[in-house]
C-alpha cells in the first residue's frame, strides 16, 4: 500500500498487517468477504453487546453503575433528552403528559425502545433507530482509528446504504401517520390557495420539495463520507512525506518526522472528536428528517 494515501479508507479482501502480511478474507461460494463487511459486523455485535448489558442494568431498576457503562447511558440519554424529544415534540395525541422523568432521578425508559411512547414521551418510539443510527456511525467511526483495520464510514457506498435506510425508515412513519398517498401528498406544503392557482402552484412545488427530500437524505451519505475520508486522507499525507522524494535519507529528514509525527497525534485527536461529532450530525438530521415526515407541512 506504499503511496497510496487513500488505502485506509479503500475497501479490501484482507486485512494488512505489520511486516506487508495479508490476512485474506474467505470468498464463499462466489461472495467475496471484503475488509469493511468485516468492521460492520464487528461495530454491530459491539454495539450490540454495549446496549444489551446497558438494558439489563438499568431494567433493574437501580442506578447504572461501572465507569463503562455509565459512559454509555450518559451519551444515550443526551441523545434521547437533547435530539429526539426536542426535535420531533410531543405530538398531536400528547398534551403535557409525563416526560419519562421519575422523582427517583432514574431514566428508566433509557433502556426500553418499543412501546415507551404510551407510558413515555411521544417521541420515544423513535428512540430505537436514532439510537442504533448515532452509535453504529459512532463506533465505525471510531474502529477507523484502530491501527491497521479502517472506515467503513469512508466508503460512500456504506454511507450510502446508512442514507437509503433512513429514508425507507421515514417513509414508513410518514405512511403509517398520513396513509402512503397522504405522505407523498404532504410533502407540499398547504398555502391555503384554492382553484386553478391552487393547481399551478402545487405542480411546480410537488416536484421540487420530493426532490429536495431525496437530496436531503443523500447530503446524509456524502456528509458523513467525505468527512471521514478527507480526515483519513490527510494523515496518510502528513505520513508521506517522510518518504516523500528528495526527504528520504537526506538531512531535511530529522526535522521532517518529528512535525510529521506531531501532525499524526494533532490530526489523530481531532479525527476522535470528528468521530463523534459526525455520529451526532448524522443522527440529528436523521431526526429532523423524521420529524418533517411524521408531522404536518
Amino acid at each position: 500500500m506504499a503511496g497510496d494515501n487513500f488505502h485506509h479508507v479503500r475497501d479490501f479482501p484482507f486485512f494488512e498487517l505489520p511486516g506487508g502480511v495479508h490476512l485474506d478474507l474467505p470468498n464463499i461460494g462466489g461472495f467475496q468477504v471484503s475488509r469493511f463487511m468485516v468492521l460492520q459486523v464487528i461495530a454491530g455485535l459491539l454495539t450490540l453487546f454495549i446496549f444489551k448489558g446497558l438494558a439489563k442494568r438499568v431494567s433493574s431498576g437501580e442506578p447504572t453503575r461501572g465507569r463503562f457503562w455509565n459512559f454509555w447511558e450518559a451519551i444515550a440519554l443526551f441523545v434521547r433528552d437533547e435530539v429526539v424529544r426536542p426535535t420531533i415534540g410531543d405530538g398531536h395525541h400528547d398534551h403535557g403528559h409525563d416526560d419519562g422523568h421519575h422523582g427517583d432521578g432514574h431514566h428508566d425508559d433509557a433502556a426500553h425502545g418499543h412501546g415507551e411512547s404510551h407510558a413515555g414521551h411521544h417521541a420515544d418510539q423513535y428512540l430505537p433507530f436514532v439510537w442504533t443510527c448515532f452509535f453504529y456511525v459512532l463506533i465505525c467511526n471510531l474502529l477507523g482509528a484502530v491501527p491497521m483495520l479502517g472506515s467503513a464510514t469512508g466508503s460512500i457506498c456504506v454511507t450510502g446504504v446508512f442514507a437509503v435506510s433512513v429514508f425507507v425508515y421515514n417513509v414508513f412513519h410518514g405512511s403509517k401517520q398520513f396513509g402512503f398517498i397522504g405522505f407523498w401528498k404532504n410533502q407540499c406544503p398547504n398555502l391555503g390557495l384554492s382553484g386553478f392557482q391552487a393547481v399551478i402552484i402545487t405542480a411546480i412545488l410537488w416536484p421540487i420539495e420530493v426532490i429536495g427530500l431525496l437530496i436531503k437524505h443523500g447530503v446524509l451519505a456524502i456528509r458523513l463520507y467525505a468527512t471521514i475520508m478527507g480526515g483519513h486522507t490527510v494523515l496518510g499525507v502528513i505520513l508521506g512525506f517522510i518518504a516523500a522524494p528528495g526527504i528520504a535519507g537526506t538531512a531535511l529528514q530529522g526535522i521532517v518526522i518529528p512535525a510529521s509525527i506531531g501532525g499524526q497525534i494533532f490530526i489523530g485527536m481531532l479525527e476522535l472528536f470528528v468521530a463523534f461529532l459526525q455520529a451526532y450530525v448524522f443522527a440529528y438530521l436523521a431526526t429532523i428528517f423524521l420529524a418533517a415526515a411524521t408531522h404536518e407541512h
